[in-house]
């Protein structure tokens, strides 16, 4: 189970949303730099940067913390948020991140996603399945797709997309708990996927029960931010669990 710390932003700086909601925003005072050093001295190897003003205008926004985070620490980071042309995909790649994630294109543009993975290769992505009630959303979560989540999925998998983190946006920022069963039902279905979970984690037995479900990795936030896992609880969990 790989360990992957989110870093939401907000002009800037770290936030957390609830369900997606803008308007429901916790703010956070350490900058990203500073949160993403604090996770590489304890040992965490990756990161989910989001941006969330991106996500929101269409665009990529926060180009300088992207960059600023690629250059000063050794993280594995997967980045995006409103990535929408070749040239984005491209400059996300040149800044030395490991991993673009694609979410609203795939859904909405799926002619332009297909172009990109024979252009960067499907190893480049980190396909993005935010979905509540199985139908994904889009447009930062703003907007709902016609799309249902497992021929969605079936669709990539069949273009060699494999790494694919899945948000049930009704689990996120609430700490109530990760969407298991449906993470369960995804990896019987597609047992190729290297699938990440995201949303609800908030709690070590969280984790837990994700390995169980099958999931390769978890993306948590607000469970960090807010004290129910310290980054201490999860450097033991990797020190225990490596190799």
């Amino acid at each position: 189970m790989e360990i992957i710390p989110a870093i939401d932003l907000i002009n800037g700086k770290c936030v957390r949303l609830t369900e997606g909601d803008y308007t429901r925003k916790t703010e956070y005072a350490l900058s990203p730099l500073e949160i993403a050093k604090q996770y590489q001295d304890h040992g965490i190897k990756r990161l989910h940067l989001v941006d969330l003003d991106g996500a929101k205008q269409g665009k990529v926004v926060n180009w300088q913390i992207a960059e600023q985070l690629a250059l000063n620490t050794d993280l594995v980071i997967d980045f995006g948020g409103g990535v929408k042309t070749c040239a984005e995909v491209e400059r996300i790649i040149d800044l030395g991140i490991e991993y673009v994630v694609v979410g609203s294109v795939a859904a909405k543009q799926p002619e332009l996603f297909a172009e990109w993975i024979v252009r960067f290769g499907p190893n480049r992505f980190m396909l993005g399945a935010d979905v509540r009630n199985e139908m994904i959303m889009v447009s930062g979560w703003l907007e709902k797709s016609s799309l249902s989540l497992m021929p969605f999925l079936e669709t990539q998998i069949k273009q060699g997309i494999s790494n694919v983190f899945c948000t049930d946006i009704s689990k996120d920022g609430k700490l109530e708990g990760p969407a298991v069963d449906l993470y369960r039902k995804i990896k019987l279905a597609f047992p190729v996927l290297n699938l990440i979970a995201s949303g609800g984690v908030s709690s070590m037995d969280d984790i837990h029960a994700l390995v169980k479900a099958g999931c390769n990795g978890v993306i948590i936030g607000k469970a960090i931010y807010e004290g129910r896992i310290s980054i201490q609880d999860l450097e033991a969990y990797i020190n225990e669990n490596k190799g």
